[in-house]
C-alpha cells in the first residue's frame, strides 16, 4: 500500500462515491469505488495513528499497520483487527460506533492494543 499522505479531498470523494450503499439508499457501489473508499481511509488511519503494533484488515481490500507500540515482523501480529469493507466504511465515517459494532460481532479483534475508538471517526459525511 502506498505510503504518499493521502489527499483529504481525494478520500472525501472516494467515501462520498459510497455514501448512498452505507445510508441503505442504493446497491453495493461498483468494487472499483469500494476498493478506493476502503484503501484511502485505511491509508488515512495508518496517517493519524502511526505505527505497527496494530494490523488493520478489510479484506478483499487492503490492510495497514498503525498506532505505537511493540513491532512485530513475522507470522500474525498479536494485535489484529479485521472486518468487512461495509463495518469498516461505516466506522470510518462515524455511522456505526466502536463499541456498538464489537458488540454486535461485526469486528474481529485479538490483543490488547486493538481498539481503534480513539482515532475514529475519521470524516464525518
Amino acid at each position: 500500500m502506498s505510503t504518499k499522505p493521502v489527499d483529504p479531498h481525494e478520500l472525501r470523494e472516494a467515501v462520498l462515491a459510497v455514501r448512498p450503499w452505507l445510508a441503505g439508499a442504493a446497491d453495493q457501489p461498483p468494487r472499483p469505488a469500494m476498493a478506493a473508499a476502503v484503501r484511502l481511509s485505511l491509508r488515512t488511519l495508518a496517517q493519524i495513528a502511526p505505527g505497527r503494533s496494530v494490523e488493520v484488515r478489510v479484506p478483499p481490500f487492503a490492510a495497514v499497520q498503525c498506532i505505537e507500540g511493540p513491532r512485530h515482523t513475522r507470522g500474525t501480529p498479536p494485535n489484529v483487527v479485521e472486518m468487512d469493507p461495509r463495518t469498516w466504511l461505516e466506522l470510518a465515517t462515524g455511522i456505526l460506533t466502536w463499541p456498538d459494532a464489537m458488540s454486535t460481532g461485526k469486528i474481529t479483534a485479538s490483543g490488547n492494543r486493538a481498539d481503534l475508538a480513539h482515532h475514529l471517526p475519521l470524516l464525518r459525511l
